[in-house]
């Protein structure tokens, strides 16, 4: 005890030197920065930014006199500053003792304006110390957009490329409406945000102009962060058609609670990426998708969840449960007859020449856990499974052999077994118009490369 209240003292009377430390006027006494410059991705107008740091050190051994920390634009700027925790344009007379440093935290926030197309915005921070002078660049890029804060779509709308579109809250597709999303469109959802379908979306992208369904955070730091929006919810009355996108960084994809409305597909999704999901790629209850040419890969739970019986018509997929930043413990494709006790119904599955793989032993779990008639079709697949049921007629725990994993892409390489094993989709009814060419818009010939990628 008497060691540890002498340790105590020594510690207040060093702090005690700290404050009467000795400052130095020497002109040769200079500050050194982390940074001297400061880039800020794509920033929407009047949404901030995420927060940047700047480090001030002062590696000598007497304290500093920083006489002036300031940002040129004065009150006109759009950056803003916090400097020791006090939000400021400039701070005077600020001491930092030798062999310590200074946090200066830079955020911006851009007028909306005119322009279409990203433009520029910057300014700097001086910092003056001993007669020294230190300039940090400030550079943002910006760009206007459309924003959309709790709306509805009540008539049938279009959306297109020329502005990104911004979804604050939720945006809702009513019954009886139809939104048009044009390729190359752009949807960036805020924080929290989501789609509520109870009409019809129809996302059209192309091979050469995919549209984007992603977070309004460009920054790198969120390049591949899941959870930053809540995903697309298609209700009871709604539909859709999703082709050529790309779906990433929210909670879930896409959550489907229903069967078609009428005579048309609930949702057909096609040639699209879904990726980055913090739960899963997509949810079915009772629900009903088809799926050609797709690539789901990198979410925490599930690619997709089905549960309460439905309709899922599968071909030409990659589902690749290979998560480097989720420890998984469920089978990637997950279906089952049953919801709750009295919430079970018919499963129709129908599977061909996907890719089911990942970095369990069991990747496909479908479950009969009710009386529910079940009618299951599964051939030409490449599986990675524990189950010996699903061996005719597939591929069973052969490695893929992903030649550009690393690259997000997941083209089986030369040798793999995926190579020349799909059986022939050509007579199949929507072959022309959703299968005739693969993901890379490349033709497929059959027997077909096992997947969404053709190899030729």
């Amino acid at each position: 005890m008497r060691k540890l209240i002498n340790l105590i003292l020594f510690a207040l009377i060093i702090s005690a030197c700290r404050k009467n430390e000795r400052l130095t006027a020497d002109g040769n006494a200079k500050l050194s920065l982390s940074n001297d410059s400061v880039l800020f991705d794509t920033i929407f107008t009047s949404l901030g930014s995420t927060i940047k740091k700047i480090k001030l050190f002062n590696k000598n051994h007497e304290a500093l006199n920083i006489s002036e920390i300031r940002l040129s634009g004065g009150n006109t700027s759009p950056f803003t500053l916090n400097i020791n925790g006090e939000n400021t344009l400039n701070r005077n007379n600020l001491i930092l003792n030798g062999q310590d440093s200074l946090n200066i935290f830079v955020k911006v926030s851009i007028n909306p304006n005119a322009k279409n197309t990203t433009f520029l915005v910057q300014d700097s921070i001086v910092i003056t110390s001993n007669g020294n002078r230190n300039v940090v660049q400030l550079l943002a890029y910006g760009q206007n957009a459309v924003f959309v804060n709790n709306g509805n779509i009540n008539s049938n709308t279009t959306w297109t490329k020329t502005l990104p579109y911004i979804i604050n809250g939720a945006v809702t597709i009513k019954n009886g409406a139809t939104l048009s999303i044009q390729p190359g469109a752009k949807i960036y959802f805020h924080k929290d945000a989501f789609m509520n379908v109870e009409g019809n979306l129809m996302a059209g992208g192309t091979f050469t102009e995919p549209i984007e369904f992603c977070s309004d955070r460009l920054e790198t730091t969120y390049l591949n962060e899941p959870g930053q929006w809540k995903g697309i919810y298609i209700k009871q009355s709604g539909s859709g058609n999703i082709r050529n996108s790309i779906i990433k960084n929210a909670s879930v994809g896409i959550t489907c609670d229903s069967l078609s409305p009428g005579s048309n597909p609930k949702l057909m999704l096609s040639n699209t990426v879904i990726k980055n999901m913090q739960v899963a790629a997509y949810i079915g209850y009772h629900s009903e998708l088809i799926a050609f040419n797709n690539l789901f890969y990198n979410c925490g739970n599930y690619l997709i969840y089905a549960a309460g019986g439905g309709k899922y018509n599968l071909k030409q997929n990659t589902f690749a449960g290979l998560n480097p930043d989720f420890p998984r413990k469920n089978a990637a494709l997950t279906f089952s007859d049953y919801l709750a006790a009295k919430a079970y119904n018919k499963l129709e599955l129908d599977l061909m020449n996907n890719i089911i793989w990942g970095s369990l032993l069991n990747e496909l779990d479908i479950q009969k856990k009710s009386t529910a008639v079940s009618q299951i079709n599964l051939a030409g697949n490449l599986i990675k499974t524990t189950s010996t049921s699903y061996s005719s007629g597939n591929i069973i725990n052969a490695d893929p052999l992903f030649s550009m994993q690393n690259n997000e892409t997941f083209i089986p390489s030369s040798g793999s077994p995926a190579i020349g094993k799909g059986l022939d989709l050509s007579s199949y009814v929507y072959f022309t118009e959703y299968l005739r060419k693969d993901l890379n818009n490349k033709t497929r010939i059959f027997p077909s490369v096992i997947g969404c990628y053709e190899r030729f």
